[in-house]
């Protein structure tokens, strides 16, 4: 069967654990770490992937922790870039195997497992867009080091439901600066206003 639909990480490390002990490149596609944290109990590969591709959007490199791992994984030789397009979680394999990420219902994940050659070069062909117009890791890191840093004070603020003005005092800053760092970092949650970011900052652990 060239597609099917697993439900949960159980299932999907089951059906496709085996594939990573081969696997000679693996690109990966995620909002943050916890969508294909199940694949770090994959099996270890005799030789470790002549190359291996991560793209994340901005939001991951908020968590201080995440940023790390992150940094550690690059360290490995693992390329990563950051983009602020809109990205389907994915994972492909060898060029032959995608595994799409579908929504979480009830602590839950479902996942669909491709191996239908022209759709997962269609989810090949998106990635790769993506990648193209994403920014290295170390060249995010430079341009966006006090924002990152920052980033977590600057929720537990919003969270706190706290003035601006008082937010803004707490933290040293001027009112627009204050403010200017809130949009700031709702730009790099993907979030339209503060209580979506607060809901995507919880999500990410940054909250």
């Amino acid at each position: 069967m060239s597609t099917s639909v697993v439900h949960g990480e159980e299932e999907l490390f089951a059906r496709t654990g085996h594939l990573f002990a081969t696997a000679s490149e693996i690109v990966c596609a995620a909002r943050d770490l916890s969508t294909w944290a199940w694949t770090r109990r994959a099996p270890t590969p005799p030789s470790t992937p002549s190359r291996v591709r991560k793209l994340h959007q901005p939001g991951a490199l908020l968590n201080p922790s995440t940023a790390q791992h992150l940094r550690a994984v690059a360290a490995l030789g693992a390329s990563i870039r950051i983009t602020q397009a809109d990205l389907n979680e994915t994972i492909i394999i060898d060029g032959r195997f995608a595994i799409l990420a579908g929504d979480l219902r009830d602590g839950l994940r479902s996942y669909g497992v491709v191996s239908e050659p022209a759709v997962v070069q269609n989810v090949q062909s998106l990635f790769d867009a993506a990648w193209r117009s994403a920014t290295e890791l170390d060249v995010y890191d430079a341009q966006n080091a006090e924002l990152c840093a920052m980033a977590p004070r600057v929720m537990e603020l919003l969270a706190t439901g706290c003035k601006d003005e008082t937010a803004a005092r707490t933290l040293g800053l001027g009112v627009r600066t204050y403010r200017r760092r809130v949009a700031e970092v709702m730009a790099a949650l993907g979030a339209e206003s503060r209580f979506q970011a607060g809901v995507r900052a919880r999500e990410l652990g940054l909250i």
